[in-house]
């Protein structure tokens, strides 16, 4: 399973910007769908190279706004394959009410993602199966048994969804955004992405600057990255966050250790031991270390959650997986029936779509290399994107960012993010010309609404006043 989500020749993108400008504005017809919240769905272009053949559709919602408005904030929740529908469903809890009176509140699922026309490859048996299946091979037998059944997936991918699986890239939703932008009738964007919605907006703003009114990168992606870079920076990144974990975790009265090496060494038998006999469940599933570790992981992501991760250790030593089986179904969007959302199917097409990947040997040699830096993660991490390297290459090579001609937009880096480095940030600002870095020192994935008053209030203020903080700035 790929936990996170990219160049071209600059002649060849302004070709295919011409070949898509003629597209006229869509209409939109909107319905009540509870809540507060209005619904429609928009159709595109299959292939925005050529928009007179086949056509897609993109599901949207909006929480209208209450007040003066300004005009509408798109939004997007990162993945890839994360629902931009039901992160909007919780723009109340998301969004202070003075920017929600002053924005309609828009969000999407990206192409092939959730309710808009879906990637579909496994039944839910064989995606359950793939995910939990040993994916940090030890053996050339192993080895072969991973590499069928990503073989086997990106088959299957081809098979049920041949048609839309060659045009999920970024590049292809930023237009589709674009299409939205204008059936809204919003001269110019206002958009607040994070994680991967990072690079989605980055691209936006690379294709289409000067339709840019004002743009929140919120925990960064850095396009300049290869296949192997971004798993290794992210398998460092998840280790010190746990390494954090470890460290704060003895001065909690529920904390199952009494130290900080306790802590490490604790999760590194762990591992070792499910990789060949898996803990139990009340869910009758065995838990081995694949799901082990993604529920690791998932705790990883929130500081707020680290107190489930010590009670997920608790049990594990007594040979109980319960918990970290929950939490990793949760971060695959595996549902109570056993039924399983498309996010995961849809991230790694998303992601196969828009990074070159490198050839088995020379992922093999990476997730052996990735011991040394990170040692608990940085195997299942590499081989997590496996399935790519059967993927087609990249319909056309993705741009790496520079928006030049943009007006200012704001980046956010949290300096101890588990899943997209602080250096990510560091390096998109770089590129993107007008980009001004604002930086929250703590834990946790992305800083906006997590916590921050400092944070927050930088954001609610530019996104109103287009003011974005000094140079410098730290939270």
């Amino acid at each position: 399973m790929a936990l996170v989500w990219c160049r071209v020749v600059l002649a060849a993108l302004t070709l295919l910007s011409a070949a898509c400008a003629p597209i006229p504005p869509p209409s939109l017809t909107w319905s009540d769908c509870g809540d507060g919240f209005q619904c429609t769905r928009l159709q595109v272009p299959l292939d925005h190279a050529n928009p007179a053949a086949d056509r897609i559709s993109i599901s949207v919602i909006r929480l209208p706004a209450t007040g003066d408005r300004i005009g509408s904030l798109f939004i997007n929740p990162g993945g890839p394959g994360t629902s931009g529908i039901d992160y909007t469903r919780a723009a109340p809890a998301i969004f202070p009410q003075s920017l929600r009176s002053r924005f309609d509140i828009v969000g999407f699922d990206p192409r092939g993602v959730g309710q808009s026309t879906p990637i579909k490859c496994l039944p839910d048996a064989e995606l359950a199966a793939f995910i939990a299946m040993d994916s940090t091979p030890d053996t050339p037998a192993e080895r072969a048994k991973l590499e069928r059944a990503s073989k086997d997936l990106a088959r299957a991918c081809q098979r049920r969804s041949g048609t839309l699986l060659p045009h999920v890239s970024t590049t292809e939703a930023a237009r589709d955004m674009d299409l939205l932008r204008a059936a809204l009738g919003e001269e110019k964007l206002t958009y607040l992405g994070k994680s991967y919605g990072t690079y989605l907006g980055a691209t936006y703003a690379h294709l289409f600057p000067a339709r840019v009114r004002a743009m929140v990168l919120d925990g960064a992606i850095d396009p300049t990255l290869s296949r192997e870079r971004l798993n290794l920076d992210q398998a460092i990144a998840f280790e010190t966050a746990y390494a954090e974990y470890a460290k704060t975790c003895p001065r909690s009265t529920t904390c199952p250790f009494t130290n900080e090496e306790s802590a490490q060494s604790t999760l590194h038998t762990l591992l070792k031991k499910t990789d060949t006999t898996p803990l139990t469940s009340e869910q009758t599933r065995p838990v081995p270390e694949s799901l082990t570790t993604l529920g690791v992981l998932a705790s990883l992501y929130d500081r707020t959650t680290w107190p489930i991760l010590s009670e997920s250790l608790t049990q594990a030593q007594s040979g109980d997986g319960t918990l970290l089986l929950t939490s990793a179904d949760n971060l695959v969007g595996r549902n109570e029936d056993g039924t399983y959302t498309n996010q995961t199917e849809s991230g790694l097409a998303i992601t196969c779509a828009d990074t070159p990947h490198p050839t088995p040997d020379k992922l093999s040699q990476a997730a052996s290399e990735s011991t040394t830096s990170a040692p608990n993660f940085g195997p299942y991490i590499m081989w997590s994107t496996l399935p790519c390297a059967y993927w087609p290459p990249p319909k056309t090579p993705p741009p790496t960012p520079k928006a030049p001609g943009t007006p200012p937009l704001l980046v956010i880096g949290t300096t101890r993010d588990p899943a997209t480095p602080y250096s990510w940030s560091q390096s998109l600002t770089d590129h993107l010309k007008s980009a001004t870095l604002l930086t929250y020192e703590g834990d946790g994935h992305t800083a906006y609404s997590n916590g921050s008053t400092c944070i927050d209030n930088q954001v609610n203020r530019y996104l109103t006043t287009l003011t974005t903080p000094p140079p410098g700035t730290r939270c």
